[in-house]
């Protein structure tokens, strides 16, 4: 008579888990690994200034050790499994300490995975992704089933995943975020940790709306960049579902290489039959032909839609000037989309810290749609040699500075668009600060 052996799971009970990054998602982190009995460490490459108090009054009265200003090795090493932030790169020193002593490493969304008990939507790409997981939930939410929306967009996916209400959980997930993640099989579960029964990350449906150069500050080239994105897909089998581009060509060739069923959107047969053929619709249209959902309630979806905060967000017109928030375009394609889509003259506020992605592809666009540019942050001499020559050009201190210039520059007809093609962080927490302050600043122009 064959013995039936008790379900694995993971068992974090009075296990040294050490999270490294301690900004939103590594307080989701530590919180979560707590509740589950885990004895939580923290290390973090900068100060603790940022921390909000109630986390520190949380942390102290747990006696949750804490390491800031750098990571040291013997803290990592004093660990059971690592998991971290997604601003933490895979290549990093911790990572490595911890690899070669034989300590597993996991990234949030991976790690918050083992908990999860409900179908996982994950969506991907270069541009577009807020947009279409904000679709995705409002559709579902149409449908009558009870959805979250977490990851790379809102709060962490960790910070929910013991919610036992959802049907589903819509993820944005980054390249950040798909870089560490390993298959089912991986060599350490075989480790001494044997309590860690591991599963790999295995959403119900995967999409990748679009690849273009994005995040080169951290990754090596676009091949590595893509990769990571193609990870979406590492343990998804014949039961699962993969969305792709189907006017992509990198994404037709990896169809041919991945196991969960393929569909494609922004197919030729797509734009000619379809009035909705704004990439991102065609491809909530395909989440909701595969869950069997009225094509109906996604017109109705699509109709009731106001954009989400940050892109192409009108923020008030002052004599005859609308001010348009766009900080969430943080790549040359976000903001070729935006351009793309303004029919009047723009004054175009760009700038902060580079991530090595070449401006000069919008150099066309730039010198048809915009009547004049201000430059900030640390970009400002790159994006200044990528376009001076084509279009007047002004370099600014700060967004203050540029958004007054523009004010006084433009006239009734005009339009001054903040698109900054780079990331915040230079001047900015992140491009919410960024959008939130240009609005502030807008408000109290006169």
């Amino acid at each position: 008579m064959a013995v039936t052996s008790a379900k694995r799971t993971f068992n974090l009970k009075n296990k040294k888990v050490t999270v490294i990054g301690v900004q939103k998602s590594g307080i989701a982190l530590a919180r979560l690994v707590n509740h589950l009995g885990g004895r939580v460490k923290i290390s973090e490459q900068s100060s603790d200034a940022h921390l909000p108090s109630l986390f520190k009054e949380w942390a102290h009265e747990r006696n949750i050790p804490l390491e800031f200003n750098g990571h040291t090795q013997k803290f990592i090493e004093d660990s059971e499994l690592l998991v971290l932030s997604p601003g933490v790169c895979f290549k990093a020193n911790p990572v490595r300490w911890a690899l070669e002593k034989g300590i597993p490493v996991l990234g949030e969304i991976e790690f918050a995975f083992q908990f999860c008990s409900a179908p996982v939507i994950a969506v991907t790409g270069s541009n577009g992704k807020t947009t279409t997981v904000t679709l995705i939930r409002d559709l579902l939410r149409k449908a009558g089933f009870k959805s979250c929306l977490c990851g790379n967009v809102g709060s962490p996916f960790s910070e929910h995943v013991l919610n036992p209400n959802y049907d589903f959980f819509v993820l944005e997930t980054s390249s950040f975020q798909l870089e560490s993640l390993l298959e089912t099989n991986s060599p350490w579960r075989n480790s001494s940790v044997s309590d860690f029964y591991f599963k790999g990350f295995k959403p119900l449906i995967s999409i990748i709306l679009n690849i273009s150069e994005n995040h080169l500050d951290r990754h090596a080239d676009m091949e590595e960049y893509s990769q990571a994105k193609k990870r979406i897909f590492l343990n998804q089998d014949k039961d699962d579902h993969a969305i792709l581009n189907g006017e992509d060509a990198w994404m037709r060739k990896i169809s041919l290489e991945i196991k969960p069923r393929v569909a494609f959107f922004n197919t030729p047969e797509d734009i000619k039959i379809n009035e909705m053929s704004n990439p991102n619709y065609l491809a909530v249209l395909e989440v909701a032909r595969i869950l069997r959902i009225d094509i109906r309630l996604c017109k109705e979806v699509f109709a009731e839609f106001k954009g989400v905060e940050h892109r192409l967000e009108w923020v008030r017109a002052i004599d005859g000037v609308d001010f348009i928030n766009d900080s969430k375009a943080t790549t040359a394609e976000a903001t070729r989309w935006a351009l793309n889509r303004l029919d009047r003259p723009i004054f175009m506020i760009c700038g902060g810290r580079d991530k090595h992605i070449d401006f000069t592809t919008l150099r066309e666009l730039v010198q048809s749609k915009v009547k004049k540019m201000f430059v900030i942050g640390e970009a400002k001499e790159k994006l200044r040699l990528s376009f001076q020559d084509i279009v007047d050009l002004e370099e600014c201190e700060n967004l203050e500075e540029a958004v007054f210039k523009a004010r006084k520059s433009a006239r009734k007809g005009d339009c001054v668009l903040l698109s900054p093609m780079c990331t915040s962080f230079d001047m900015f927490a992140n491009f919410e600060e960024r959008g939130k302050v240009f609005k502030e600043i807008v408000n109290k122009l006169t």
